[in-house]
């Protein structure tokens, strides 16, 4: 069974830089291809960014683009989100999720993801 546990949210002050860790358990990492998502409230959950087995492949939404870097570590079971010039729009709850991958270079879109971590609140202020 896969779980995820995700690590490193906070309150930062706007234009200030947030990493958040998430580790997966109970499979083995290096076969999963990993995202994050987001949900503010009253919003509906966006897909941020994803990146493949093997790291080469990347995407990132519009709104992130540029800002957050989306990075793993298979020797640590461990995909990173790096978030430089955090804007108070990015408050949200972040989550962390995974999806068996047969090929190692593809990057899952959105809702083919099948696994999620529980979440961890980043709350950015002016």
């Amino acid at each position: 069974q896969v779980q995820l546990v995700e690590s490193g949210g906070g309150l930062v002050q706007a234009g200030d830089s947030a990493r958040l860790s998430c580790v997966l358990s109970g499979r083995t990492f290096s076969t999963y291809a990993m995202g994050w998502f987001r949900q503010a409230p009253g919003k509906e959950r966006e897909f941020v960014t994803g990146i493949s087995r093997s790291g080469e492949n990347r995407y990132y939404a519009d709104s992130v683009k540029g800002r957050f870097t989306i990075s793993r570590d298979n020797a640590k079971n461990t995909v990173y989100l790096q978030m430089n010039s955090l804007q108070i729009e990015d408050t949200a709850v972040y989550s962390c999720a995974a999806r068996a991958e047969s090929t190692l270079s593809r990057v899952p879109i959105g809702d083919e993801y099948r696994y999620w971590g529980q979440g961890t609140q980043v709350t950015v202020s002016s």
